[in-house]
């Protein structure tokens, strides 16, 4: 196994360590994902420009978090699933909506679930998606640049999630207790 190291701000290249900085100040320690990404300044810089760009979608938060937690159970990420339901509870992100996304079941909100389907289909299909599938979407209240922001949230859980399956990122402590694995998730 190749092993990747974990960078603070002392050993990350130069070109990642005011990013490392900032989401030290932000979140009061480096989360493992963005000292794994520190190893290339490109990748750490985008990761967090990509997750700021989506955090500006039209989107809820809760709706954010449909698109990012369904992607990451479709990838079987347990570490950005930990990551995100931590992050969803700090924005009050309700419990019931939470378990949804981690268990991989419907929603009963018509307008949530059409977003956790469509969403399934974007990552499933590789973003090969229908006439009919965005027409129902677009149907349940969303827009066209929804469409694209979806894409912009699956772009982001590429990144993160595929970093954290190369480089087996360890789950931090501010998350541990939301630990999840694939085992947890039913079939959708």
């Amino acid at each position: 196994m190749t092993n990747f190291i974990l960078h603070t701000e002392e050993t990350a290249p130069e070109g990642s360590k005011a990013i490392l900085q900032g989401a030290k100040k932000a979140y009061g320690f480096v989360p493992n994902l963005m000292a794994t990404l520190a190893e290339s300044p490109a990748a750490v810089e985008a990761y967090g420009t990509l997750s700021g760009i989506f955090d500006k979608s039209d989107f809820t938060s809760a709706e954010r978090q449909v698109v990012l937690m369904t992607n990451n159970r479709l990838n079987g990420c347990t570490y950005c699933m930990a990551a995100h339901s931590t992050i969803a509870k700090m924005q009050k992100v309700p419990a019931d909506v939470i378990e949804t996304l981690r268990k991989g079941t419907s929603f009963t909100d018509p307008k949530l679930e059409a977003l956790r389907v469509f969403s399934a289909k974007v990552n499933e299909n590789r973003g090969v998606v229908s006439d009919a599938d965005i027409a129902a979407f677009i149907a349940a209240g969303y827009s066209k640049a929804n469409v694209l922001e979806v894409i912009v949230g699956t772009g982001l859980k590429v990144l993160s999630n595929y970093t954290n399956h190369v480089a087996q990122s360890p789950i931090d402590d501010a998350f541990q207790s939301n630990k999840w694995s694939a085992d947890m998730s039913e079939a959708a």
